[in-house]
């Protein structure tokens, strides 16, 4: 399906690159090292997904080495879109972070390199930056696909009104604007539906949100931990006490329909109008292939309204 207004074609599901890399390169212990990573983006390819989102900061820019590496294999790089972010810091100093024209322009080489691509397909801010004028950083991002080392441009969570003012600051300027929005959404956090989504539907901006399965707790009952939770250092103030009901009523349409927990939020998401493709991130091929079934299912509007009628509204988060 096309990536919002363009005419990028992506998969229903991306997969995430955030859990591969050697844990001792990176700030998560909880990540698998490149041998028990490929297997899993091979698995990808060959279900026909073809949509794979990294970052530069993940495992110290391992997950891009690794996807690079794997891609290159068993893809032809035509074939694969390629997304990966800017913004977190990457080394000390006080240019090694953030979305100033020397940082982008600096980092937008380096992912480049490691992911031994003449290209990057979506080139994605990771946050905002309050310490760069938005003007400096889309006029940076503007250069870079004029350069022709970037084919599309794409945001993460932020504020609507920072979202629409760096959209309004690229248009008068006649610069490239963002054409992909990847947040954080799913049936435990649904904040985005109050402005983030209807501005992606009004504008025709994809969604590609990130966590649709809220770290793993729509997966599993409330009470089971897992090494990812237990180490994730967002985890715990990213959802709430409440939220467990919720989970249980998720369990509950999966033991009716007979299938998994994953698949019935997976469903729920893909099924909102605003979503293009759920950011799933997997460490074992079996999550995968769960995520991949969940495309097979389609929930009734009564299954949709037992899902969603328990959630509480909470404070703002972008983790």
């Amino acid at each position: 399906m096309s990536l919002g207004a363009t005419g990028l074609q992506v998969s229903r599901l991306c997969l995430g690159a955030y859990g591969f890399g050697d844990p001792a390169r990176g700030s998560e212990t909880w990540t698998i090292p490149e041998q028990e990573s490929v297997p899993i983006i091979r698995q990808a390819i060959e279900a026909g997904i073809n949509f794979f989102d990294t970052a530069n900061t993940y495992s110290g820019g391992h997950s891009e080495e690794i996807l690079g590496r794997v891609l290159r294999e068993f893809a032809k790089r035509d074939d694969v879109v390629i997304a990966t972010k800017v913004w977190a810091r990457v080394r000390p100093g006080p240019n090694g972070a953030g979305l100033s024209r020397k940082a982008i322009l600096a980092e937008v080489d380096r992912s480049l390199a490691r992911l031994d691509s003449d290209y990057i397909d979506l080139y994605q801010i990771h946050r905002w930056d309050p310490g760069t004028p938005i003007e400096e950083t889309m006029e940076a991002l503007h250069d870079v696909v004029r350069s022709g080392k970037v084919r599309y441009l794409g945001a993460s969570s932020m504020s609507a009104w920072q979202f629409a003012k760096a959209q309004h600051t690229a248009h008068v300027h006649g610069w490239t604007s963002f054409v992909s929005m990847q947040n954080h959404f799913n049936l435990l956090y649904r904040e985005e539906e109050r402005e983030m989504l209807p501005l992606c539907l009004d504008q025709g901006v994809g969604v590609i949100p990130w966590s649709p399965l809220a770290r793993g707790k729509l997966a599993r009952p409330w009470n089971e931990a897992t090494r990812r939770a237990e180490a994730d250092r967002f985890y715990r103030s990213l959802y709430l006490d409440s939220d467990e009901a919720i989970v249980d009523r998720v369990g509950e349409v999966a033991r009716a329909r007979g299938v998994s927990r994953a698949q019935v939020a997976l469903a729920w998401l893909a099924g909102h109008p605003a979503v293009t493709a759920p950011i799933v991130g997997v460490t074992r091929p079996a999550h995968l292939t769960e995520a991949i079934a969940a495309g097979d299912l389609t929930l009734s509007a009564g299954e949709r309204q037992a899902l969603e009628e328990l959630y509480r509204p909470r404070p703002v988060s972008f983790g």
